[in-house]
């Protein structure tokens, strides 16, 4: 969420204060309704554990993966034209192949 490292350490009003800019400003733009957009991922989220090969098992890396995959599809359909969704996607699911390649 933040763009450049800060020279001195900030305090928890000061990081606060900068998360409601960028989720209020530039994020609203970017990727939409925050209401629409957590739903969508919700949505995605909630389908994913539906159809996971073993649903009893704890998330694992792999899980992870998947899930932030998921986020950025969702934010495809909400929000501005964003293309590091798309490449961030492709990212994710890289990772996610090659922890299950390890895996195995």
């Amino acid at each position: 969420m933040s763009d450049a490292m800060p020279s001195k350490p900030l305090d928890a009003c000061q990081i606060s204060f900068r998360a409601s800019q960028l989720v209020n400003g530039d994020r609203a733009q970017q990727h939409g309704d925050k209401l629409q957009n957590h739903q969508n991922i919700a949505t995605l989220w909630n389908a994913y554990l539906k159809i996971r090969r073993d649903p009893t098992s704890p998330l694992d890396a792999h899980d992870a993966a998947i899930f932030q995959a998921l986020l950025k599809i969702a934010r495809t359909q909400s929000g501005n034209h964003n293309v590091d969704d798309y490449v961030d996607g492709a990212g994710y699911l890289a990772l996610a192949g090659e922890i299950a390649e390890r895996s195995k």
